[in-house]
């Protein structure tokens, strides 16, 4: 929530719209953007998700992880609206 002065409050970080990682400045993580600062093509940022997913839940397969990302990145707003993402959602 922003003060009276427009400033954050202490509690309330920014989210990297990307991933959701708590981030200070700016829409993107470190994680989720190029050498240039724009956001990873759909393919590259998918495929991270996926393997950090895999990381995360030892116990799931590459297409059990890929769904679960899949239903992830339509919550954020870097790719809802994205078709690889949107067109996949039941």
């Amino acid at each position: 929530m922003l003060g009276m002065r427009g400033e954050r409050a202490m509690n309330e970080k920014l989210r990297c719209q990307s991933c959701g990682m708590p981030i200070d400045v700016g829409p993107y993580c470190g994680h989720c953007v190029d050498e240039n600062g724009r956001l990873q093509d759909f393919g590259t940022r998918f495929a991270r998700m996926v393997a950090w997913t895999m990381r995360q839940d030892g116990g799931l397969d590459r297409a059990e992880a890929e769904k679960k990302t899949i239903a992830y990145m339509a919550s954020m707003p870097a790719w809802r609206d994205h078709p690889k993402v949107s067109g996949r959602v039941a």
